[in-house]
């Protein structure tokens, strides 16, 4: 670390509009009323439901290719949200990126959350495949973040067995985890339905509090056995205190580290992108801080990617999406690219422009397809968080030292009090 980053105050200049849309979401969760116990059962049977093609073969605990389609069938829905009726009928790329879309997509760290030590856990995040995990009918079934089949497996969650009593559809449940590869196990990370009851609106704090109390309960966390094929653990979750941070930093754990998650205590579990979960990784927590390639090399040059549009702009997956770019129309026909299409693009040193947060330029050149097993364009949390790394990292000190000085506002606020 250079000497002038040292003396570096912990207060960074506003680089971005992160911290307002988290006000935002606070009072937008307040307003928007899911009819979560409905949107919970047609996800817990989607998961079940959902059909490879006819020429290949159902996957029992082996990792299948993420090139695999599927399609969503259509069991029993009556009277759900537009967007839910039209997904039971998806396939492909449009299927993948309405299942994708479920999940709660925590953003990427670029400025530190206000009463960062008040309102918000922590916990090591572990490297692995993110899932969704769902018992129902006497089954367990884990699907990756694009739909594909990971694991269909009994298990001890409520009805995740022949042997596990009432396998009513009623007493279906869903987690959000990560399976480990190295010890074959999945950490929960969140709770998003128990026992048929729905925790969509109500807030991490109690989320945590359900899943610390539930989970053991269940047996879910003892060793494998006949009708328990894969073990569940639980990450420590810390309050985001100088101990809390400090501990989910520099402690071992079970499993591999794959960088920080942040949860803002107040959050409820909205499905995709959202500002009041954040991940944060340096080189001391995580293997992978910056992109590589397949092999698992530093990329050369960031890399970006982003949805092409019908009017040919080039855009990020966040709502409303960030516009990077726009492709000539004649190069669209040429190369044969469509609407919708996720592009590679390279960046070159110093190739994109920020002010205020807000993206003034960006240098980009056009590499290919992105794989197609991929559901989304990068979002711009990630995009400004991999610049950052490569040019001014935020730096795990900045964060200890905003925990300090709240702090010692806190004690000079309530020294004032006491002085009154």
């Amino acid at each position: 670390m250079a000497p002038h980053e040292l003396r570096r105050p912990f207060k960074r200049p506003a680089i971005s509009d992160q911290q307002k849309r988290r006000d935002l979401s606070l009072i937008r969760q307040e307003k928007n009323r899911l009819d979560a116990q409905r949107h919970a059962r047609f996800l817990a049977s989607t998961v079940l439901s959902l059909q490879p093609p006819a020429d290949s073969e159902i996957i029992t605990d082996s990792n299948p290719s993420p090139e695999q389609e599927f399609e969503l069938v259509e069991e029993g829905i009556e009277a759900l949200e537009l967007d839910v009726r039209q997904a039971a009928k998806l396939k492909g790329t449009e299927a993948r990126r309405w299942f994708a879309k479920q999940l709660m997509l925590p953003e990427w760290m670029i400025d530190i959350p206000d009463r960062l030590c008040h309102d918000w856990y922590v916990l090591a995040r572990p490297a692995g495949k993110r899932c969704f995990v769902v018992s129902s009918n006497g089954t367990t079934v884990s699907r990756l973040r694009n739909g594909t089949l990971l694991h269909r497996f009994p298990s001890s969650l409520p009805s995740g067995a022949r042997n596990k009593g009432n396998s009513s559809s009623q007493s279906y449940c869903i987690l959000d985890c990560i399976f480990h590869e190295l010890d074959q196990t999945y950490y929960v990370t969140d709770m998003v339905c128990w026992a048929g009851f729905s925790l969509y609106e109500c807030t991490a704090e109690f989320r945590f509090f359900w899943l610390n109390s539930k989970l053991v309960e269940t047996g879910a966390c003892d060793p494998p056995s006949v009708y328990h094929k894969h073990r569940f653990s639980l990450p420590t979750v810390y309050n985001c205190d100088q101990a809390g941070l400090h501990a989910s930093y520099t402690q071992p754990t079970s499993y591999v580290k794959d960088g920080l998650l942040f949860y803002n205590k107040h959050a409820h579990y909205q499905t995709g992108n959202t500002p009041l979960a954040l991940v944060w990784k340096d080189a001391n927590c995580s293997q992978y801080v910056i992109d590589t390639d397949s092999k698992g090399q530093i990329l050369d040059q960031q890399q970006v990617v982003l949805a092409l549009q019908e009017n040919g702009k080039l855009t990020t997956s966040d709502e409303p999406p960030v516009e990077f770019g726009c492709l000539d129309m004649e190069f669209i026909q040429k190369s044969g690219l469509q609407t919708g299409d996720l592009l590679k693009f390279s960046v070159s040193d110093r190739g994109l422009c920020f002010t205020d947060g807000k993206l003034e330029k960006a240098d980009i050149q056009f590499i290919s397809k992105s794989n197609r097993a991929r559901a989304f364009a990068d979002s711009f949390s990630k995009i400004m968080f991999q610049h950052m790394v490569r040019h001014s990292p935020l730096q795990i000190e900045d964060l200890f030292a905003s925990i300090t000085s709240s702090a010692v506002k806190d004690k000079e606020v309530t020294d004032e009090e006491m002085a009154d």
